[in-house]
């Protein structure tokens, strides 16, 4: 397991860029004219968005399943438990940078939605 510590940083990299570009600063592609309260709908629902927590209930969850993973892949890979806690830790961020990026898909796609409700023919 030589290689576990500059690995182990990569799930905490990609948490912290996940939070750092959130979904709610998302700006669709609008197919047409735009109106001229394009501006205002936009900052509106990019609100709307980012009034969604980062972080709940199914983040502990995410949490709890890495760590378990992760400490039960290290057992059966090493045949030993000798990094037990630092496999758990590394599934634990794991578990959370998958989970953030799920909310940040899920901002994006409040954030379309809104946009579509409020007459603008969004493609991506």
């Amino acid at each position: 397991m030589i290689y576990l510590k500059p690995i182990a940083a990569l799930p905490l990299i990609a948490l912290v860029a996940a939070c750092a570009n959130s979904g709610a600063n998302y700006t669709p592609v609008i197919d047409g004219p735009v109106s001229a309260n394009y501006n205002a709908d936009l900052a509106s629902c990019q609100s709307l968005a980012a009034s969604q927590p980062a972080f709940d209930g199914s983040s502990a969850g995410a949490a709890a399943a890495g760590a378990g993973l992760g400490a039960a892949s290290s057992v059966i890979w090493n045949d030993n438990s000798d990094n037990l806690g630092e496999a758990a830790a590394i599934g634990a961020v794991a578990g959370l940078t998958s989970n953030a990026i799920k909310k940040n898909q899920n901002k994006e796609s409040i954030v379309k939605n809104c946009m579509r409700n409020r007459g603008y023919n969004v493609v991506g």
